[in-house]
């Protein structure tokens, strides 16, 4: 016997287990960084249960504990920013420009995952290497290129580019990421 789902074609358009999963997953995460990102530390896994329109009991199917929850954002803001830099054909074009392009991409990424500046989850140690390596890489292009200083520390323009507390506070506070300045002659 067909199921009257089935018979009316509905059965196409719903996702299958493994998508659903990964759809509810996303979902979590992305109203935890939202909700992080507005409230701080005060936000409760009920509050992103809540939040995310989830029982509480499936929120904990998905992050057993705050921990873990924090260490998928970690994940999550380093894919993104990966997946970023890796998009971002950056060998491609003049240092300045492709410094310009990462900047802003690590700004918009950053006002997602802007509480993670401030809490501080244990990060993934692959990916802040392969990070920092394509921005080593950048810097030292952008020196031989002549645009860039070649005077100070790679360690040091690395350093730069990572998000402080007290730039998380006024990107926070400002809920506007900053846009480059144009000029039009």
């Amino acid at each position: 016997m067909v199921s009257d789902s089935k018979a009316r074609g509905y059965d196409a358009f719903m996702p299958q287990g493994a998508m659903l999963r990964d759809q509810v997953r996303a979902a979590i995460l992305a109203t935890a960084a939202r909700a992080l990102a507005e409230r701080g530390d005060e936000v409760t896994l009920a509050d992103v249960a809540s939040a995310a329109g989830v029982a509480r009991s499936t929120l904990y199917r998905y992050f057993p504990n705050r921990d873990a929850l924090l260490h998928a954002l970690t994940e999550a803001g380093a894919g993104e920013v990966s997946t970023l830099l890796g998009d971002a054909e950056l060998d491609r074009l003049p240092a300045t420009e492709a410094l310009a392009r990462v900047t802003r991409g690590l700004i918009a990424t950053g006002a997602k995952y802007v509480a993670l500046t401030r809490l501080r989850p244990k990060t993934d140690d692959a990916a802040e290497a392969e990070i920092a390596g394509l921005l080593v890489k950048l810097f030292r292009r952008g020196a031989l290129e002549g645009a860039f200083r070649n005077d100070l520390p790679r360690a040091m323009a690395i350093s730069s580019m990572e998000p402080s507390p007290e730039a998380a506070s006024r990107a926070r506070a400002s809920k506007t990421p900053a846009r480059p300045s144009s000029t039009s002659s």
